[in-house]
């Protein structure tokens, strides 16, 4: 346990230009109380020990403002930040080295009892907003864009923005950690260029009809009448 606070405090001083010192991030960082708190809860509902479980995850929601269903199985170096809104659900899976903003939902599709929250595999970024749905897999070192909807698996290495969420053709030069997320613009979504080109084509096509029907109302000029013999 203490291990898992040293790494989790480590990891937020590598990804937190904010975090000045361990102490700092000890007494200050939500996200670190959550995940805690929720590494207790969660080896309580390993024993079947479930309604105390259910009541320390309840109780860190209130403290963080993070919701973690200690069912959820999660990885080390977890850094949750920011952390107010998170909602990680009862199946889902987290690996290790894996970030997350504010906001974030890994939530479920069904009612059915069984696997129906999503699998994230290790050194995923989910940016600010991004909300990944169902049981699908965000393969290792996939990028999620804030405000993205994923809800179909991301190949590893992916960059996904949108919604739906689809993939982009590149990330942006030196863009290995972008603060909340890749933002979802034309000059990385091909979703968004097809859209503009298909823009651009129906007003060419509408400016050529207008061109038609100007045409089309211009006066005729009569035939000209045969010459008399």
């Amino acid at each position: 346990m203490l291990r898992t606070w040293v790494e989790g405090i480590d990891a937020i001083m590598a990804r937190d230009p904010a975090a000045r010192s361990r102490l700092e991030v000890l007494l200050c960082y939500p996200g670190l109380h959550a995940v805690a708190i929720h590494r207790l809860a969660h080896r309580l509902w390993t024993w079947r020990i479930r309604l105390p479980a259910r009541l320390l995850s309840h109780l860190a929601r209130i403290l963080t403002g993070i919701e973690i269903h200690p069912g959820a199985r999660i990885g080390r170096r977890l850094v949750i930040d920011h952390g107010d809104g998170v909602v990680i659900g009862e199946t889902a899976e987290l690996g290790d080295d894996i970030l997350i903003y504010h906001q974030v939902t890994l939530g479920g599709t069904s009612l059915v009892a069984g696997k129906r929250h999503p699998t994230v595999g290790n050194g995923v970024i989910l940016g600010a907003g991004a909300k990944v749905l169902g049981p699908i897999v965000v393969g290792e070192g996939a990028r999620v864009g804030a405000n993205a909807v994923v809800v179909s698996d991301v190949p590893a290495g992916a960059t996904v923005v949108g919604i739906p969420a689809r993939p982009v053709d590149r990330r942006p030069a030196g863009a290995d950690l972008l603060p909340y997320g890749t933002p979802c613009d034309e000059t990385l979504d091909p979703g968004l260029r097809s859209l503009e080109q298909l823009r651009a084509e129906i007003a060419a096509l509408s400016a050529r009809l207008a061109a038609l029907e100007a045409e089309a109302r211009k006066p005729r000029t009569p035939a000209s009448a045969g010459e008399g013999g």
